[in-house]
């Protein structure tokens, strides 16, 4: 069987008991740092064996992985922080184990981006995103995809690219309210509430979850009067298509498309 342990996100006392448990009862513990998962269990005295699991060993290591279940082995599966397949390889061992049909299953526990969530107090549905590519295609891509729905949205975001991501976010999905979350359940803890035209403001270290609002409806707003009125003022079209955007909410590159074309 293979247990896909969520661990501590912070304090290090906010496991659960089966967790423990479990992970004294495997044959051997899987995760993507050795150094950081010692840290936990010697802080709960459990004495097993670590191999390491990351996205850069994930075919070769999954499976040998997958080998020991065959045998008979039992393993326990933990990410450095919460709960494995989120943001990290974990989902890539679930799909080995679906296509070998061995039995796998989850053992519960912290996850940072309900945390945060909740942190937040904002209304569901929401949309997890994770991590936006370091590929500037890529992630406009999926940022325009995401400025249809009318959903929360949640990010995670290092602290090196975090001004970045939040700046990118602004330019593809408007100005929306957000919630900066960082070092959840740590001593530093903090929660901050921005816009995405203010940015973030605080201290820039630790890991992030970003949590932007759903967007608001569009005010109604007489648009076409008002570009005439705006023109006739002696403004240029890029400034008519800033202005319109702040009243609607809509994007100002698609607002000064329709004024040129």
């Amino acid at each position: 069987m293979l247990y896909l342990v969520a661990t501590p996100i912070g304090n290090l006392k906010e496991i659960t008991f089966r967790a423990v448990e479990v992970l004294e009862s495997v044959d051997y513990i899987a995760c993507e740092d050795t150094r950081t998962s010692k840290v936990l269990l010697d802080n709960y005295n459990i004495k097993k064996p670590l191999v390491s699991y990351h996205k850069f060993n994930e075919n070769q290591s999954g499976q040998k992985i997958i080998e020991d279940l065959k045998s008979g082995k039992n393993i326990a599966l933990i990410s450095d922080a919460g709960t494995p397949g989120i943001s990290d390889p974990g989902n890539v061992i679930v799909n080995m184990c679906k296509t070998e049909g061995l039995e796998y299953t989850v053992v519960s526990g912290p996850s940072a981006l309900i945390n945060a969530y909740v942190l937040s107090g904002y209304d569901s549905p929401f949309t997890f995103v994770g991590f936006l590519s370091d590929n500037n295609t890529k992630r406009t891509e999926t940022l325009e995809n995401l400025s249809k729905s009318n959903t929360s949205l949640i990010f995670y975001c290092s602290p090196h690219s975090l001004e970045k991501d939040i700046q990118d976010m602004y330019n593809i999905l408007g100005d929306r309210e957000v919630c900066v979350v960082r070092e959840i359940s740590k001593k530093f803890e903090e929660v901050e509430f921005s816009t995405l035209s203010r940015g973030y403001t605080s201290t820039i270290k630790g890991e992030f979850v970003v949590i932007v609002n759903a967007g608001k409806e569009e005010k109604s707003v007489d648009i076409d009067n008002n570009v005439k009125v705006l023109l006739d003022m002696g403004l240029s079209k890029s400034e008519v298509s800033k202005i319109i955007s702040k009243l609607t909410g809509k994007k100002k590159d698609e607002i000064y498309k329709t004024l040129i074309g």
